[in-house]
């Protein structure tokens, strides 16, 4: 057997190189950290504390290798590989002041991760930003094989699933809050205010950026429910001026089969225009019986550089997806006792034809243009058009449960709906960097920039079909009922914003952050002037200290003001409510380590809201119209971040948030009361180790952990919530903690990545909720996939 295995190992030799160097600065220095690439294969390796690279089981052939290190540079050169040789080489790299591509488990080390303009609108690094900014890259996702927007974000600290909505849609957490608002290339898919999120693929996706807290200074009104928790940006994938592509096949659990390709090339001598296409295909059916989805992913762009100083691109990407909603499964008892049930696999509360199909196009086009050494020019639009439709059912609890205790019965109607959305934003952005008055160095961002929606939304009447018992079989044949559609609504707003950040650095150790925001609102729904209009400004101030090069301390004051009902009167039917605002304190301290190898963050946050309003009832428990104060929401809590390489060859990234947040001096909710679905504690912990040296060279095992702690599933009030299902002065059920565990392992040969997927390994289970009766979805059971991925 050994000598089986010695033979192969020969033979395997004779065919394949080892690649080997060095990489030094111009006076022959050690470059630690810098990136050996070899283009047309896909792989390479980092520089070690010794300046040098080790790069093996490349096949015979000529290939382009591309070396990078953070102020030099790029140095590209072909070399032909001969079978059997020991390939070696010195680059020798000279300085440049621009920033350098250097790929890594968290993005490029010491660069702004790519589209990060489009959600902060000024060229900081992350280390520069006096907020808590998390980057989770495309190099992540693949080696965690990452489908959903869910399962990415939970690589970030305190950012986490809201509620699934059936799987249709992804609603995200985070500092307490309800839907933080999710973009794509900074613009809006789905402007519901309640946050529900969209659907996105992952195999455009070049980075996802995460700002926690308020991002109004950047971008705009807060009129979403949680605005104030942060806000998430999706940046998709564009050309690199490279010659390269890849095909890949991922098949798995529950008939699961998903083929993906990503292709981009140059396409003049000049490298001056550049195209990328890629894209994904996907069927597949569910642990739940009755419950299937398929989709089409499509992800064209184009880049321009018709000088040095300019660049055009222009990208789009469209998704088509239809799949059955799940509505997972029912509480058996009163509102404030956990006892959900676990509904076999085999039972579906609704009926196999329910479907939502959803079609997605997002667009934009961005010039960047260098004015001079200090001045540059950003212009970009990006629109976004969603289209979704809906027919099927919703099982929600009789009216009559609480008194009879009857929680296993349930009504279940049947209705349609279809949603036209359609968002835009426009940005001008003059920037400048490295700009002096005496010794002061500024940064600064002048920006102008236009935000609209348009949307129409038409629902059907709703018909009561019957009523069905949970803990027996479940009738799924459809029902034959005539639905009509209703009148259509319609509704546009507008929103104007100028904005001005400006950062001054006096000397090494002190960085002071200045923003001021002004914002305009106007809409209308219907013919009617919509209640969300006004005007608001809105400050950022925060400093940075830095004792020690690696170590940066911040501090910063910002707002999130909400516009959204602020012409509604209160009962004397006189004041009106007026606008709310959400006041944020951050500090925090951002370090580096190891060469910029390893970062480590942790911010405390205290978020405070002091005028939250509900709508007045009358004595029949009816809307009167009106509205009455609702007291304050604080929220505070702690965020801990580890993310880079531990060891050379060993990436990680481990975090922890503490959140308490609480309503306070409210006549309508309970005193410490929580806000739905905020848990008082989460952790995320990733790892994973790559083997660079002998028989097991390029085989690579990730593992991860993610831990939920319990959270409440409703408000706590005193009275009615209107149009909620909410029963007042009833605490609601806190849903358990749980934690998942997966596994990774994946090995090169050559040119083929093999990757094997091994999902909730201890099948766990744990709950996301939607508070109005129904989707109470538990997370998927253990699953496993396997995907291939070929270098072209």
């Amino acid at each position: 057997m050994m000598g089986l295995i010695t033979g192969f190992g020969e033979a395997f030799s004779q065919h394949n190189n080892l690649f080997t160097g060095a990489v030094v600065g111009e006076e022959n220095q050690e470059l630690i950290g810098a990136t050996v690439y070899l283009e047309g294969l896909g792989i390479g390796d980092d520089t070690d504390v010794t300046g040098t690279f080790h790069i093996g089981n490349i096949p015979g052939g000529t290939y382009a290798v591309l070396v990078s290190y953070v102020g030099y540079k790029l140095v590209t050169k072909e070399i032909d590989f001969q079978p059997g040789v020991i390939q070696e080489d010195t680059f020798r790299l000279e300085r440049n002041e621009r920033v350098l591509l250097e790929v890594e488990v968290f993005g490029r080390r010491r660069e702004r991760p790519e589209k990060m303009d489009a959600l902060t609108r000024i060229p900081l690094r992350l280390d520069e930003q006096v907020q808590s900014i998390s980057v989770i890259s495309q190099k992540m996702l693949t080696d965690q094989g990452a489908l959903t927007l869910n399962d990415a974000v939970r690589n970030a600290p305190g950012v986490g699933t809201f509620a699934t909505f059936g799987n249709t849609t992804e609603s995200l957490t985070s500092r307490g809050y309800r839907g933080i608002p999710v973009v794509k290339n900074g613009v809006r898919v789905h402007s519901d205010f309640r946050g529900t999120g969209f659907l996105t693929d992952m195999q455009g996706v070049e980075t996802i950026q995460i700002l926690r807290g308020s991002a109004a200074i950047a971008q705009g009104l807060g009129n979403d429910l949680g605005s104030a928790g942060g806000v998430v940006n999706i940046a998709t994938k564009t050309p690199r001026f490279i010659n390269a592509g890849n095909v890949g096949l991922r098949t798995g659990s529950l008939g699961q089969v998903r083929p993906t390709f990503d292709v981009q090339f140059v396409s003049d001598k000049l490298q001056r225009t550049a195209f990328r296409l890629n894209g994904a295909w996907e069927r597949g059916d569910n642990y739940r019986v009755h419950v299937s989805k398929d989709r089409l992913y499509l992800n064209p762009s184009f880049a321009w550089r018709p000088d040095d100083k300019t660049n055009l691109t222009l990208e789009m990407d469209y998704l088509h997806d239809s799949r059955t909603p799940d509505q997972g499964t029912v509480n058996l008892s009163a509102d404030s006792v956990f006892n959900v049930f676990a509904m076999p696999h085999d039972r579906f509360l609704g009926f196999s034809t329910d479907r939502q199909v959803t079609n997605t196009l997002t667009y934009q086009a961005q010039i960047y243009r260098t004015i001079n050494e200090s001045l540059s020019l950003r212009v970009a639009y990006a629109a976004s058009g969603m289209n979704q439709t809906k027919v099927g059912s919703l099982a929600s609890p009789l009216r009559n449960a609480t008194q009879t205790g009857h929680y296993n019965l349930r009504s279940r109607t049947y209705s349609g709906s279809e949603r036209d959305d359609k968002n835009g934003v426009f940005q001008i952005d003059l920037i400048g960097k490295d700009l002096y008055t005496g010794m002061v160095k500024h940064t600064f961002n002048l920006g102008l920039d236009y935000r609209w929606t348009d949307l129409t939304t038409v629902n059907t009447n709703t018909v009561t079909v019957d009523t069905v018992d949970v803990l027996q079989p479940i009738n799924n044949t459809a029902p034959n009922v005539s639905l009509s559609n209703g009148d259509p609504v319609h509704s546009r707003e507008y929103a104007y914003g100028m904005l001005l950040q400006e950062v001054m650095t006096f000397n090494q150790y002190l960085k002071l952050s200045l923003g001021l925001r002004y914002s305009q609102m106007s809409g209308m729904s219907n013919s009617s002037v919509s209640t969300s209009g006004g005007n608001v400004w809105d400050p950022l101030f925060g400093v940075i200290i830095t004792p020690l090069e690696n170590i940066n301390l911040f501090a910063s004051y910002t707002t999130t003001t909400s516009l959204r009902g602020a012409a509604n009167l209160l009962e004397d039917r006189i004041t009106p409510v007026g606008s709310s605002r959400e006041k944020q304190v951050e500090a925090g301290i951002k370090t580096e380590w190891f060469n910029n190898r390893l970062r480590f963050n942790a911010t405390w946050f205290h978020i405070l809201n002091n005028n939250l309003t509900y709508a007045a009832l009358n004595d029949a428990g009816n809307n009167t119209g009106y509205y009455i104060k609702a007291g304050n929401l604080k929220r505070q809590g702690v965020e801990l971040e580890l993310t880079g390489k531990v060891l050379k060859n060993l990436d990680a990234v481990v975090g922890y948030a503490y959140l308490d947040a609480g309503y306070h001096d409210s006549p309508y909710y309970h005193e410490g009361s929580a806000p739905m679905n905020a848990a008082g504690h989460t952790a995320n912990g990733w790892l994973n180790y790559t083997v660079f040296d002998g028989f097991f060279r390029n085989l690579s095992l990730g593992a991860g952990i993610y831990y939920t702690g319990e959270r409440p599933f409703a408000e706590y009030t005193y009275q009615v919530l209107p149009g909620h299902h909410v029963q007042p002065n009833t605490k609601p059920f806190m849903a358990d903690a749980y934690t998942t565990v997966n596994l990774q392992a994946g090995y090169r040969i050559n040119r083929c990545q093999l990757r094997l997927f091994l999902n909730n390994i201890f099948d766990s289970v744990g709950y996301t909720a939607y508070y109005r009766g129904g989707y109470l979805n538990p997370t998927d059971p253990r699953n496993v996939a396997v995907a291939m991925t070929w270098q072209c």
